[in-house]
């Protein structure tokens, strides 16, 4: 699958009745789709079983697809604690599969992936499946029965590869150890 793409990611939007996932290829420096869906959980009575089949799912998708990085969505802070708990129960499993692969992990506020997705950090889930859909030229007619967990998760991944392609800054000091070894003088 690597071969004809330079680098592979996977996103992932995590839930506890739909988990989206998206696999972008960049070659060069273009993305492409490479494919996107959901797993289905709501049908399953247990969380736990929820929670496995999650796993399973998951470690599937980076067995198939070999991605070279995963770009997992942050849960948001909601007033029911107990769905927070599940929500983060659900990322952590995600996360758990891409590890016992060794696929690093970088995680996404919802607000920064919309953001480098459309411009607005509020912006709804349309409004993110729209863009992706310009930006990475799908057909409408292939988003037409698709959940917007799918785009989501696409929405990570792509947001993942914009981060690794922004330019280190001006190269100015990251820090003010490396401050004041570049400028001694200014200690005086």
């Amino acid at each position: 699958m690597n071969g004809e793409w330079d680098k592979i990611y996977i996103g992932i939007d995590p839930g506890t009745n739909v988990m989206g996932w998206g696999i972008l290829g960049i070659k060069g420096k273009t993305p492409g789709v490479i494919a996107l869906g959901v797993i289905q959980l709501s049908k399953l009575e247990s969380h736990y079983m929820r929670l496995h089949r999650i796993y399973d799912r998951v470690l599937g998708l980076v067995e198939q697809y070999l991605p070279d990085e995963m770009a997992i969505e942050a849960p948001f802070f909601g007033k029911n604690v107990q769905s927070m708990l599940k929500l983060g129960r659900a990322q952590g499993v995600a996360m758990a599969a891409a590890l016992a692969r060794e696929v690093p992990i970088t995680e996404y506020e919802p607000r920064k992936i919309k953001m480098a997705i459309t411009g607005n950090g509020a912006a709804s889930k349309e409004q993110v499946q729209e863009m992706l859909r310009r930006i990475l030229g799908i057909p409408r007619e292939r988003l037409a029965d698709l959940q917007l967990d799918a785009t989501d998760a696409l929405a990570a991944a792509l947001c993942h590869h914009y981060e690794i392609q922004r330019p280190a800054s001006s190269g100015g000091p990251k820090s003010w150890k490396e401050f004041i070894a570049r400028h001694p003088e200014k200690l005086k």
